[in-house]
C-alpha cells in the first residue's frame, strides 16, 4: 500500500505540472488568437492521460486503504461528515478529483469536434481552467510540504 501511496503522491506533481501547462497553453493561445497545431493537441492529450492515470492510481489506493472499514469504525457516514479531516480524505478529495478528470475529459472530447482554432482553445481553456481550480482546491497541501 505504501508503494501505491508513494506513486499517487509523486505522480500528482506531474499531473499538476502538465495540467497547468495545458491550461496556460489554451488560455494564452485563445487570447492570442493563435492557430491550433499538433503540439497543442499533444499537450492537451498528455494532460488527459496523466489525469486518468492518477485517477486509476487513486481508485486503487482508495480501496486498498479500505475506507469502508474506517467509516464503520467511526460510526457511519454521519460521523465522517462531522470530521473535516476524514470528510476531506474520504469524500471531498476523491469526489472533487473525479469531477476534475471528468471536466478535462469533456473539454478534450468537445475540442476535437471543433474545426477552427479559436473554439478549440476556448473549450480547452474553460474546461481545463475549472479542472485546475478544483485540483488546486483539493490537493492535500499539508502532505505535500
Amino acid at each position: 500500500m505504501e508503494i501505491v501511496q508513494f506513486i499517487h503522491s509523486k505522480w500528482a506533481y506531474l499531473v499538476l505540472l502538465v495540467l497547468i501547462l495545458a491550461t496556460l497553453n489554451a488560455l494564452i493561445k485563445f487570447f492570442g488568437d493563435k492557430e491550433f497545431d499538433a503540439k497543442d493537441f499533444r499537450i492537451s492529450l498528455f494532460a488527459l492521460i496523466t489525469m486518468h492515470i492518477q485517477l486509476l492510481i487513486g481508485i486503487v489506493l482508495y480501496f486498498m486503504k479500505d475506507y469502508f472499514s474506517v467509516i464503520e469504525q467511526v460510526g457511519g457516514m454521519g460521523e465522517v461528515m462531522k470530521n473535516s479531516a476524514l470528510r476531506n480524505l474520504i469524500v471531498e478529495h476523491p469526489l472533487t478529483m473525479i469531477i476534475a478528470v471528468a471536466l478535462v475529459t469533456i473539454g478534450y472530447s468537445k475540442h476535437k469536434k471543433k474545426l477552427t482554432s479559436r473554439p478549440k482553445f476556448k473549450l480547452l481553456a474553460i474546461f481545463y481552467t475549472i479542472a485546475l481550480l478544483l485540483v488546486l482546491a483539493k490537493i492535500p497541501w499539508n502532505l505535500w510540504f
